[in-house]
């Protein structure tokens, strides 16, 4: 590595700094791309800049282009280079190239599209990280102009490393290849829902039981403070279940991208078993692959609520979720043996059944007794 000026050491500095911020900041990048493509023009003091995403044929194409000064032969943006062009070669390899010439270097004069054969001398870089590849960075100088020294190429690639690994990052906020991104928020929303959210249950329920011991024994505002804690904690769930289904969700009224909804059944019924200290038996019938987005969404919050009463108020020994699913209706049956839910127990949860059952033009029906124990039908119409 050649010893590299300081006053140039801090413009590659701010210019990384600047696109990171502005990356992360879920900008989208349609912003971001050009602010990449301005600095490293800048940085290289180059006459045209070029970044190009790679597709998945190994092509590249323009997605934004900085002209120091206006190109005469027409806007690259949108041009596609090919697979064995060398900005190709580099987007696959991850090893920078410059050349003396475009037009006159073998490695690149079959490759040059027409608005680019006013420049000569080429530098390229690889534009991503180790496991994201994006793409290249390019920049251009006007033939007869100065070669682009090895410092400028290395602090190309620098910057071109950097800021690729800013987009990377910020993956989530676009709409190219999210994969990586998915990943990790499918850990988080993982780690939400089976850490968090069951401490949270945890904590309401042991609220719960201590609130009914001491009923009667604590004067009003005490036991109205317990009770607004306990709504916040149910609150707070709702909000963090919100949470991972956003993360879990780029897009959640598309069905390709939303949570499966046997698999999130399976994880409720988990967190219940956890807390019950026993795993209630699950019955699941019928394709729940087909169930609508709007609908599945509904289940879930009638089931996670069905089975919080089970683990708060029943004391039931044996606990069966049962769900059926067949061309015309949705069956969401939650059974227990406990002792019936409570007279003085909330009933905004129980109400929330009902009222996402009647919005999707289903019903909601509760039996529940000190003998028999509780059982929640919740049906709607597919």
């Amino acid at each position: 590595m050649h010893a590299m000026d300081p006053a140039l050491a801090r413009r590659m500095l701010a210019a990384s700094t600047e696109i990171t911020k502005a990356a992360l900041s879920a900008e989208d990048p349609d912003v971001v791309l050009p602010m990449v493509v301005r600095r490293a023009a800048a940085l290289a003091e180059a006459d045209l800049g070029l970044v190009m995403v790679r597709a998945d044929d190994g092509r590249l194409t323009v997605e934004a282009a900085y002209p120091a000064e206006p190109a005469s032969s027409g806007d690259p943006v949108g041009a596609v280079l090919s697979a064995r062009s060398a900005a190709a070669r580099v987007a696959r390899s991850g090893v920078p190239i410059v050349v003396d010439d475009l037009i006159d270097d073998p490695m690149t004069a079959p490759y040059v599209p027409p608005s680019l054969r006013i420049y000569g001398p080429f530098a390229v870089a690889p534009f991503g990280t180790r496991e994201r590849r994006l793409g290249a960075l390019a920049v251009y100088r006007r033939r007869g102009a100065t070669t682009f020294t090895r410092v400028a190429v290395e602090v190309l690639t620098g910057f071109a490393a950097q800021a690729g690994l800013a987009l990377v990052l910020a993956e989530g906020s676009t709409a190219r290849e999210r994969i990586a991104v998915y990943q990790e928020r499918e850990r988080i929303a993982r780690d939400l829902h089976d850490v968090i959210v069951q401490r949270l249950y945890a904590a309401g329920m042991q609220l719960e039981v201590l609130d009914r011991r001491l009923a009667g024994r604590l004067d009003p505002a005490d036991s109205e403070r317990l009770t607004d804690t306990m709504d916040q904690l149910d609150q707070t769930i709702a909000e963090v279940r919100a949470t991972v289904r956003t993360l879990r969700s780029a897009d959640p009224e598309t069905p390709a991208h939303a949570p499966d909804l046997a698999d999130s059944i399976r994880s409720e019924v988990q967190i219940a078993g956890e807390l019950l200290g026993r795993p209630p038996k699950l019955e699941m019938d019928g394709d729940l692959g087909g169930v609508p987005v709007a609908l599945a969404d509904h289940l879930r919050a009638a089931l996670r609520e069905a089975l919080s009463n089970v683990v708060r108020h029943s004391g039931a020994r044996a606990v069966l979720v049962r769900v059926r699913c067949s061309d015309r209706a949705m069956r969401l049956q939650v059974v227990d043996d406990g002792c019936g839910i409570p007279r003085d127990v909330t009933k905004r949860g129980l109400r929330h059944l009902e009222e996402r059952a009647a919005a999707s033009g289903g019903r909601c029906v509760i039996h529940s007794s000190p003998d028999s124990g509780t059982t929640v039908t919740w049906e709607v119409p597919l």
